[in-house]
C-alpha cells in the first residue's frame, strides 16, 4: 500500500505500472486509475483499477488456471484405437 501511495504522489509523466503479488489486498477508492499487475501464480497479468473494482480483491481480476485443451480422438488416440478396423 506504500508503494502506491508514493506512486501517486510523483510528479512523473511516466506511468509505470506498479508490480505486487498481493492478490488479497482490498480495491481501495484511491488506487482507482492506477495500473497494476497482479501475480497469477505464474506470470504477472495487467490489471487496470475502475471505479466498479472498490471493494473487492485484487485477485478476483486475475485468472489463476488456463482453459484445460484435450487432444482430439480418432486413431493413435489410446491403446483401444489400435482394433478399429481401418477403412
Amino acid at each position: 500500500m506504500e508503494l502506491i501511495r508514493s506512486h501517486r504522489r510523483s510528479k512523473t509523466k511516466e506511468t509505470k505500472p506498479i508490480k505486487t503479488p498481493c492478490r488479497d489486498m482490498v480495491v481501495l477508492p484511491e488506487m482507482v486509475g492506477l495500473n497494476l499487475l497482479v501475480h497469477s501464480g505464474k506470470e504477472f497479468t495487467s490489471v487496470d483499477v475502475k471505479p466498479e473494482m472498490v471493494g473487492h480483491y485484487l485477485g478476483e481480476f486475475v485468472i489463476t488456471n488456463k482453459k484445460v485443451v484435450h487432444g482430439t480422438p480418432g486413431i493413435g488416440a489410446s491403446r483401444s484405437s489400435m482394433y478399429v478396423p481401418l477403412k
